[in-house]
């Protein structure tokens, strides 16, 4: 019997990880007021940039004694701007479950080369042992693996009395997962993610207890410009103000805006993770009924909401080498995006063999639904294909 195809294409295909889709009925236009040709050191730029920092502060819910600011390089640049002018004050706890947070990892222990440095590191899918975490050290961590699909369900297991920083790459969380920010002493993400907006840019969020850090403590190692967030020992509260290190795009600034801004017109960061929920339910559905498919992330509490990740459980994959279970990943991808029906949601190049589907606040639960729809007619085509090959 011949595989059908589904009926029902997602009206949205773009499943990317990052940079993310769009807003439901975004369009170039909704761009027409950016501050094009102008400063960003004029009044116009400023205001606008101002603008952002406000707007994220109250969709975010960041405590108003946090600072907020725009930094260059993505989260990249803002996590590392945080290790960089931070650490070194006392050890440095690192825990790992996801690429990214590995990549933080090696830069603490082998750019860094900070002596008093421990690493909890757990396989794909699996958190490390969070109750041996030290907090009279320093903590980096990313609250969700967005590789991994492996996120932390609460901050309860970080000390309220603790000596040392938390540092929390949050880009895959914000605005779809509730950031516990009386936990967290720096928290950085950037605006492709789940707001949908333009790459190469970052947002950096500090606490008092960040601020006392960077006035009294100077690394031992010199800073480069993009890194600098004091001036005469004192925080340069210009960055955190819209006063940017480096020139921004200011057509990206506007679609922040504009994302920003929408998140706000459908009920803000409540109804951003309830969107966020309800596409990653709707992928719960379709594994819980689907035996040739499951999660990566092992114990439900851990979930990610956005970066969800899946891994083969026919047992006529599993048993296949790495190499051919990726081939046969791919394989799925390529007969779907050949068909224009989803783009983009492979699994991250470390991760095991299977499927990364972005389940963030721009996306519709109904395409999520045509996806699942589609990853079946491909999956039986991927393995009709290596019975043939037989």
């Amino acid at each position: 019997m011949a595989n059908s195809k589904p009926g029902v294409r997602p009206a949205n295909p773009c499943f990317s990880s990052g940079p993310c889709s769009k807003r439901p009925g975004w369009s170039l236009a909704n761009l027409a007021g950016a501050a094009l040709g102008r400063s960003h050191r004029g009044k116009a730029g400023k205001h606008k940039l101002r603008l952002a920092i406000d707007l994220t502060r109250a969709v975010l819910k960041v405590p108003g004694d946090y600072r907020i600011g725009i930094v260059p390089a993505s989260d990249t640049g803002a996590i590392e701007m945080a290790l960089w002018s931070l650490l070194g004050a006392r050890g440095v706890d690192v825990a790992v479950w996801d690429s990214f947070a590995a990549d933080w990892a090696r830069d603490v222990v082998e750019q860094l080369q900070l002596p008093n440095t421990r690493s909890f590191a757990a396989p794909f899918g699996e958190l490390p042992d969070l109750a041996k975490i030290d907090f009279d050290n320093d903590f980096v961590f990313a609250w969700n693996g967005t590789t991994s699909g492996v996120r932390v369900p609460n901050a309860d297991f970080i000390a309220a009395d603790r000596k040392g920083l938390t540092i929390c790459d949050a880009t895959s969380a914000a605005f779809a997962q509730a950031l516990d920010f009386a936990k967290l002493d720096v928290v950085t993400y950037s605006w492709q993610k789940v707001l949908g907006g333009e790459a190469a840019h970052g947002m950096l969020i500090v606490s008092p207890r960040a601020v006392e850090r960077l006035e009294s403590y100077a690394p031992a190692w010199p800073l480069p410009k993009i890194f600098r967030l004091t001036k005469n020992g004192r925080l340069n509260e210009g960055i955190f103000q819209g006063e940017t290190i480096n020139t921004p795009s200011l057509l990206c600034v506007e679609d922040y805006l504009d994302a920003l801004n929408w998140a706000t017109s459908i009920g803000g960061l409540h109804a951003l993770c309830a969107r966020a929920d309800a596409n990653a339910k709707v992928v719960e559905g379709w594994v819980a009924r689907t035996p040739w498919i499951d999660f990566l992330a092992k114990h439900p509490a851990t979930r990610s909401n956005t970066s969800v990740c899946l891994q083969f459980a026919d047992p006529q994959i599993t048993a296949l080498p790495l190499e051919a279970r990726a081939a046969v990943a791919k394989t799925v991808v390529s007969l779907i995006e050949t068909e224009q029906a989803a783009f983009d949601f492979g699994a991250y190049r470390d991760a095991p063999p299977g499927f990364r589907i972005w389940c963030g606040a721009t996306i519709e639960a109904s395409d999520v639904a045509a996806l699942t729809q589609w990853l079946d007619w491909a999956y039986a085509e991927a393995v009709a294909g290596l019975a043939r090959a037989e």
